[in-house]
């Protein structure tokens, strides 16, 4: 079986990198989803994120990454994947999850949805946060994996000189 799982990765962290290999392990092929949040500023293009994320996960021979500018659900069905993967870190991310899920159980009732939740040190882990640390020269060590850090670190340390 196929799973989708689908995200902004601006840019991939290792709570993201924990579902992937986690869903990995139980699934026949997993599609990493680079799709785009029409409420969000990205710091990375699409490609450079798609790269990002085809960095850190050489090692998963039963997953590849793909690039969609529209609905999630749309992908899905023209891919024929019936199963979406969310992550799920708290309260916040629930109430988005539940409207999605709804939107895309209206759109597309053959798509499943399923939530995972990130480890507990990967929690609160976001893209903002990482972003913020990088502003106030504070090591990401600990949440981006290790082959994207200098990558991800020298956009900010650049957008903060500009």
């Amino acid at each position: 079986m196929t799973v989708c799982y689908p995200g902004s990765f601006d840019p991939i962290s290792n709570g993201h990198l924990d579902i992937i290999r986690r869903l990995c392990e139980v699934y026949d092929n997993v599609v990493i989803l680079i799709s785009n949040n029409i409420g969000k500023k990205y710091s990375f293009t699409a490609l450079e994120r798609k790269e990002m994320v085809e960095l850190v996960i050489k090692k998963y021979k039963n997953a590849r990454v793909d690039i969609y500018d529209g609905l999630v659900v749309r992908y899905c069905q023209n891919h024929n994947i019936k199963l979406l993967a969310r992550g799920l870190r708290n309260f916040t991310d629930y109430e988005n999850e539940f409207n999605l899920f709804q939107f895309n159980r209206d759109l597309a009732p053959e798509i499943e949805t399923i939530l995972l939740f990130p480890s507990s040190k990967n929690q609160f882990v976001s893209s903002s946060a990482i972003k913020e640390l990088i502003t106030f020269n504070a090591s990401i060590k600990d949440y981006v994996p290790s082959e994207i850090i200098d990558i991800v670190t020298k956009r900010f340390t650049k957008q903060k000189s500009d």
